[in-house]
């Protein structure tokens, strides 16, 4: 499955105001494993900056004068996009800001062109119910290192939140795929209500050795058996 972790930045909270996107990024996983492909722009917004906001992700308008507009990397970011799952922290506002983007250039919305939104907002609201879900909150239940975010920044927001999105996700599917690459971890495992620790022991060379005699003394038994 692919899926973009995505973030925006923008000048403001509102696009019935003129607000617009500053900042837009967007980190790529197939199969819940990062490819290193990712999307990344800063944006001319052609209007001023909200306090607040600058306050917010540090960006000023001054920086971003030689950068490009929307509309010149409209395409490049729906290319993007093509046919992935978007995960999105609070989707309704970042959806709601490039589907205002999209439609000042004719383009169709969002939805046509991703396969499915997540909110991962929502996903920690159910599963953690009147506790702060902000980023930095799970980031620190999730003993996920943000000490680099300052500042809000749209591609840094996006990696960390696909650290949350899996530690949020993990179960059973995630499990049988991290262990095709990570060391089995027993610590804390929990079966029917007990917790136990396993002992997980290989095959010396000598084990080995023994048992593929054995093997070869059964015949064509063991030839339709193993």
């Amino acid at each position: 499955m692919r899926q973009i972790f995505l973030d925006t930045e923008t000048t403001g909270l509102y696009t019935d105001q003129g607000h617009r996107i500053i900042e837009i990024a967007g980190v790529e996983t197939i199969n819940r494993r990062p490819t290193g492909n990712h999307f990344h722009q800063y944006l001319n917004p052609q209007r001023e900056i909200d306090v607040g906001a600058q306050e917010v992700h540090g960006i000023t308008l001054e920086f971003l004068q030689d950068k490009p507009l929307f509309e010149d990397i409209a395409e490049d970011f729906l290319a993007f996009i093509q046919g992935a799952e978007l995960v999105i922290h609070n989707a309704p506002f970042d959806v709601g800001f490039l589907n205002s983007e999209l439609g000042k250039i004719g383009l169709a919305k969002l939805e046509t062109v991703c396969d499915g939104i997540v909110d991962t907002l929502k996903m920690a609201k159910d599963a953690r119910p009147g506790q702060r879900n902000n980023l930095d909150a799970l980031c620190r239940h999730f003993q996920i290192d943000h000490s680099k975010r300052t500042l809000h920044g749209a591609l840094l927001d996006a990696e960390l939140l696909a650290e949350v999105y899996m530690a949020l996700t993990r179960g059973q599917d995630s499990l049988m795929i991290d262990l095709e690459h990570e060391a089995i971890n027993t610590d804390g495992l929990v079966l029917e209500g007990h917790q136990v620790k396993l002992k997980v022991v290989s095959a010396d060379e000598i084990e080995s050795a023994a048992h593929d005699a054995y093997l070869q003394g059964l015949g064509d038994i063991g030839k339709s058996s193993w």
